[in-house]
């Protein structure tokens, strides 16, 4: 169970927060290895209406956040947000058992490093609310595999067979391991705007800086003719077709299994991957 500091203003108390109440002292604080946070920290209306819209009758940040916390190597799971008053539906859309976290900052980076400040984590993972049907099994697979690093990293992600970060590729499933330290050190010296909306980004794309580790995407999903991303219409009707057909418990595995049984589905999805590159 996630352990906590205390509970913060601008934090809703949720269920969890009430049952961490009855832990001792000496409990409350204590740094977690590895914590999941569902990075809610929207800037666009696009985003907002995205994660707020139900998909088989949950929201989609409902989506990412209950299946973050089926992961089994997190030791917990919070939505960081910021305080722009748009972005206040996330305290309402989020599952009760899980807890939000609002920070005061004014960008991305600056809210995670505020959230790790709050929660202290020697590594976690960071999970994008762009796809609902988000596999707990690669994020669990990604924690293993930073465990069995022969010498210590500051970012772990999956990456492609052209070497494109797995996380800007429109399969979307993954999430990325962090170092706490790596990232609390860019958000004090880094000023870009560009990397400030993009937590992670600047860590990755800084190896002489930074020590940056990848690991193959699995063949089975390493393709073009997969998008498990909600960015248009037709990324939605794709997504109520795999939950009408394979039911709210659906995995990785079975997903690709259905597409290799739908050639008009993939192609459509390689047809859309292929516009959005040229767009």
């Amino acid at each position: 169970m996630l352990v906590r500091p205390s509970i913060l203003e601008g934090e809703r108390k949720s269920g969890i927060c009430e049952r961490l109440e009855t832990k001792s002292r000496k409990e409350v604080g204590r740094m977690l290895e590895n914590l999941g946070i569902v990075d809610a920290c929207f800037s666009l209306p696009k985003e907002r209406a995205r994660a707020s819209r139900k998909l088989h009758g949950k929201s989609v940040l409902e989506w990412v956040a209950r299946r973050a916390t089926d992961s089994q190597q997190l030791d917990g799971v919070i939505v960081v947000t910021t305080a722009e008053p748009s972005n206040e539906f996330v305290k309402h859309v989020t599952p009760l058992d899980v807890p939000v976290f609002v920070a005061q900052a004014a960008d991305p980076l600056g809210a995670l490093a505020a959230a790790l400040e709050a929660y202290p984590a020697a590594h976690f993972v960071r999970i994008e609310t762009a796809c609902p049907l988000f596999d707990p099994v690669l994020l669990d697979r990604l924690v293993k595999e930073s465990r069995r690093l022969a010498e210590p990293a500051d970012y772990l992600g999956y990456r492609s067979h052209d070497g494109t970060p797995a996380m800007s590729t429109p399969v979307g499933v993954f999430g990325e391991w962090v170092n706490a330290k790596a990232l609390l050190e860019t958000a004090r010296r880094v000023p870009s705007a560009k990397h400030r909306a993009h937590p992670t980004r600047y860590i990755y794309e800084h190896p002489e800086r930074f020590r940056v580790r990848w690991i193959p995407l699995p063949e089975e999903i390493d393709r073009d003719d997969l998008r498990l991303i909600l960015s248009s219409e037709d990324d939605w009707e794709y997504h109520q077709i795999i939950l009408e057909t394979l039911g709210p418990d659906c995995d990785l595995r079975t997903i690709t299994h259905l597409l290799d049984r739908c050639p008009s589905l993939r192609y459509q999805m390689a047809e859309l991957n292929r516009a959005s590159r040229i767009a």
